[in-house]
């Protein structure tokens, strides 16, 4: 079987040796950012805070005593909602390549952690209710076996729920959201935090919003790697909800009415 490879944007040699791939480049960042990460989040959220964050999981069909695989968790922020959701801080499985990150978390979250990458996810299938992966999509390899993981570990009706930045589709708004993400964001991260990193870090998350794959062939790769009822949800023109749905387990057992074989 040929697997299509689907990078979520194309190679940026800005920011990292093409050769040695952006895995570790995305690994180190974070890490080395990590204590900055929710100052500077804050700045540019434009409203996408907690409040979003629990909607949109609400929309997407978390609900209470689900057992949650949050990928990519970084400091917690899509985590700390799924708390509330859930009601149990022990039901959500927090996952990430970045132990920088995963620290900071730590720091505020009872919930479990396991270090890994979501092409390569260290739990078992068939186990999850509900996969969340917030805002770092745009940092995978490729989404195509980052998907059939998703699919594989969430149980039968599992459901899946993708937050994205998406880039806005008219030119002023395009031009207003590069100039405050791609410019101002990082400057006041350098005057705020006084770190060239967190300045570098803000810069890439820019490049890789406006370089990421349309939002159809996000919706395609997640139909291919077997998930159903694929959907996209847009709020104010930017924050992508990309939901789906691992299908029912195939029932065996006949309806109590319906006659056996030979029966009358």
């Amino acid at each position: 079987m040929t697997t299509t490879t689907v990078a979520p944007h194309p190679d940026l040699p800005r920011y990292y040796d093409v050769d040695a791939g952006k895995r570790p480049f995305v690994r180190k960042i974070f890490d080395e950012t990590a204590g900055t990460y929710d100052h500077v989040e804050r700045l540019m959220a434009f409203g996408s805070g907690s409040w979003y964050r629990r909607q949109a999981l609400t929309r997407a069909g978390l609900s209470s005593g689900m057992r949650v695989l949050d990928v990519a968790v970084g400091t917690g922020l899509v985590a700390r909602e799924e708390i509330t959701i859930t009601g149990d801080a022990k039901l959500i499985l927090g996952v990430d390549p970045s132990a920088g990150m995963m620290g900071e978390a730590r720091k505020l979250l009872p919930i479990r952690f396991a270090r890994g990458v979501a092409e390569e996810l260290p739990v078992a299938s068939d186990t999850f209710d509900f996969l969340s992966m917030g805002y770092a999509l745009r940092h995978l390899s490729d989404l195509t076996p980052a998907f059939r993981e998703f699919h594989r570990v969430l149980k039968p009706g599992g459901r899946v729920c993708v937050l994205e930045i998406t880039r806005p589709r008219t030119r002023v708004h395009l031009a207003m959201m590069k100039a405050y993400m791609r410019f101002v964001v990082p400057a006041i991260t350098r005057l705020t935090t006084r770190r060239a990193d967190t300045q570098l870090l803000w810069q890439y998350y820019w490049d890789t919003i406006e370089h990421c794959v349309p939002t159809e062939r996000i919706l395609t790769a997640l139909t291919e790697a077997g998930f159903e009822d694929v959907k996209h949800h847009l709020e104010l023109g930017m924050f992508s909800e990309y939901t789906a749905r691992k299908a029912a387990a195939a029932t065996t057992a006949r309806a109590a009415d319906e006659p056996a074989d030979g029966a009358d």
